[in-house]
């Protein structure tokens, strides 16, 4: 690890807790949080979240036959229902700004979907999860399975 980045800057750490802390009371269902938290950092390539939120998912009762499959989500039928679907697509869409813009149609499919505060709920675990990928990917924290070995 580059740095420890929670002693580095704790208030700001604690900041982007309470911030976790919102979107887990929020009201969206853990599991379809977790599930943009994994598709989020599967995007972004960051190691250390891939595993700690395929952990939580694991631990919450998801199949390891449906974890394999979020990364291809759009080919996996029926694993995954209408809203957990539309959650990942936002979540696409929205991590990857700079190349999407993220379309009309695309807030649209999700507006459709998703009430008022549940979108501008999710969409702040979105941003949240970058921020955390960011952290995690630029000073080199190490997953948990890298640990152990």
């Amino acid at each position: 690890m580059r740095m420890d980045y929670n002693k580095a800057a704790p208030q700001a750490m604690k900041a982007l807790g309470a911030v976790y802390g919102y979107v887990a009371g929020s009201g969206l269902p853990k599991r379809l949080i977790d599930l943009v938290y994994l598709r989020v950092s599967q995007i972004n390539g960051c190691a250390y979240c891939i595993d700690m939120h395929s952990r939580d998912l694991i631990q919450g009762g998801l199949a390891i036959e449906t974890l394999v499959l979020v990364q291809t989500w759009h080919e996996a039928g029926a694993l995954f229902d209408d809203r957990e679907r539309a959650a990942m697509a936002w979540a696409e869409t929205v991590t990857q700004v700079a190349q999407t813009h993220v379309p009309q149609a695309d807030y649209d499919a999700a507006a459709h979907v998703f009430g008022e505060k549940e979108l501008a709920d999710l969409t702040l675990a979105i941003g949240l999860m970058n921020a955390y990928n960011r952290m995690a990917i630029s000073f080199r924290a190490k997953p948990a399975a890298a640990v152990k070995a």
